[in-house]
Formats: C-alpha cells, structure tokens, sequence
C-alpha cells in the first residue's frame, strides 16, 4: 500500500513540473499577442493621425487641403508603408478636410 502512495506521489510530482511550464508558455504567448495587437492599433492611429496633420499644415501653407495622397507624399515628404496599410483619401473640395481611412492589410 505504501508502494502505491508513494509511487502515486513520484508519478503527480513527474506530471506537475510539465503541467506548470506548458500554463506558463501558454500565459506568455497571451501577453505577446496582446502587446502586439496593441501595437498594430496605435500604429494605425498614429498613421491616421499624421495623415491629418500633414492636411492641416497644406491648408496652413497653401490655402487649400492636399487635392491627393499622391500630393502629400511629392510635396510633404510623408511615406506610408502600402504594404501594411491602407489608405482611402477622398478630398471633397479644397476647402473641406478631405475623408481619410486608414485600414490595416492583414497578410
């Protein structure tokens, strides 16, 4: 009987060490993905955010809101990276902030 306790014990004691380091690799793979969800979310926010600055210093400079992406990337320097992102540009009228969506390109 004490053979089986005890043997019982040996074989609980094998199975905890693995049981606990496969929940703890579980747990920190949860963080990973998390921080980097939440990345991608403030990049595409901050992207957005530019976009919109970069609008408001062409109406600053020129009178009038960029007419394209294109003008903003030749006259403003600014560079979005269209294989992460997506941007959808829509200016109404030179003198109405133009439409912009930013989406994210899932790969």
């Amino acid at each position: 009987m004490k053979q089986k306790k005890a043997h019982l014990r040996t074989l609980l004691r094998g199975l905890f060490f693995p049981v606990v380091m496969v929940a703890v690799l579980l747990c920190f793979a949860a963080a990973v993905n998390s921080l980097s969800e939440g990345r991608s979310e403030e990049d595409l926010r901050q992207l957005e955010e530019t976009l919109r600055r970069s609008c408001v210093a062409c109406y600053a400079a020129e009178g009038a809101y960029p007419p394209s992406l294109e003008y903003l990337k030749e006259h403003y320097g600014l560079q979005v990276d269209e294989t992460q992102y997506t941007v959808q540009y829509s200016a109404i009228a030179e003198n109405l902030m133009p439409d912009i969506t930013v989406l994210e390109n899932h790969q």
